[in-house]
């Protein structure tokens, strides 16, 4: 991936609007305070980290088609913006966004009415349920008129959606590409996080990396995307990220791991021996930000490419050890290497 460059970053996050308060507060490394999130028939409400109200209002929430918009599609929106920057879409622009959970909170509303009584269920939030709203919001707010795919998936499809976008570069297909993980905050998912990754805290949020074929004035460059290796019968989590660490470099002094790790032993514990060798600096945005699927894979992009861009990092290995379904990895580092 020699051509492939990062021109811009955005995120939303717990940590607050705009990807410095995102590394800022991955550098701090204290998790944001959670927030209680009431569980429907439950005293006990479940933890959660929320992103904050934005400090003023976004212009771009003016939209007609952000009037009834979801949660989610609105971080996509904002974090898309903030990595193309004030110029705009440059040319034919792709677009890619990755989630799991989705546009939950309007899927939620939909059944629940359709539940109580059919006959009432109201037809104008059937069209916010569906995984693509959040990209066909995007394209119409930016004017986008090329590919636009939604990918789903656990965190690594963030990496996934990266060589997906990529791929139409190498091939011409787009000019620039901005890739968005998103997830929105629910009862549903966060009870999900409860049941499933013991200790977890669940997040919200999004972010987003643009990607140009253009090398001037770029914060860094896309080098790899390993192969995705998935979790079967066959293949542990252990040797899932153990394969992904083989595909790359051992690193250097200099250089950087920003891990998919929690700070729970337990659900650390595959990805911690695949790494064990490392011995440079090591980020952990899940930690600090809580457990947000693709949107959490795309903030240790966003943290990775940001490092590089302050000069502390020549090249930084991130690493995915997804939630439930594969491990995979990227490199980024300096333009000039």
């Amino acid at each position: 991936m020699s051509d492939v460059f990062v021109s811009g970053l955005g995120a939303i996050s717990p940590a607050g609007w705009g990807f410095s308060a995102l590394c800022d507060a991955v550098e701090r490394n204290e998790p944001v305070p959670a927030r209680d999130c009431p569980r429907p028939g439950w005293e006990k409400p479940l933890r959660t980290r929320v992103v904050p109200p934005p400090p003023a209002h976004p212009s771009f929430l003016n939209h007609p088609r952000l009037r009834r918009a979801s949660v989610i599609a609105q971080h996509t929106v904002a974090a898309a913006q903030e990595a193309l920057g004030a110029g705009g879409v440059p040319g034919r622009l792709g677009i890619v966004v990755s989630m799991l959970a989705g546009v939950i909170n309007y899927s939620r509303r939909f059944y629940e009415e359709v539940l109580r009584d059919p006959a009432t269920a109201s037809p104008v939030l059937f069209p916010e349920t569906v995984y693509n709203a959040p990209a066909s919001h995007l394209a119409a707010c930016l004017g986008a008129k090329g590919l636009s795919y939604t990918l789903v998936g656990d965190d690594g499809m963030f990496l996934q959606s990266l060589a997906l976008a990529a791929q139409w570069l190498a091939g011409g297909e787009v000019d620039t590409c901005v890739v968005i993980g998103a997830e929105e905050l629910d009862w549903m998912p966060a009870d999900a996080v409860r049941l499933f990754c013991h200790g977890e805290i669940h997040g919200s949020g999004a972010g987003a990396v643009c990607l140009t074929a253009k090398a001037h004035g770029a914060i860094a460059r896309l080098a790899a995307v390993t192969d995705s290796f998935s979790f079967t019968q066959r293949q542990s989590r252990s040797e899932a990220a153990r394969r992904v660490r083989s595909q790359l470099p051992a690193g250097a002094p200099g250089e950087l791991l920003c891990a998919s790790a929690r700070n729970l032993p337990r659900r650390d514990a595959a990805e911690n021996a695949a790494w064990a060798d490392w011995s440079g600096a090591r980020l952990a945005p899940t930690f600090v930000l809580g457990e947000a699927f693709a949107a959490s894979a795309a903030w240790q992009c966003v943290t990775a490419c940001e490092a590089i861009r302050r000069g502390r990092f020549a090249a930084v290995n991130v690493s995915v050890v997804g939630a439930s379904q594969q491990a995979i990895g990227a490199r980024f580092v300096k333009p000039g290497l």
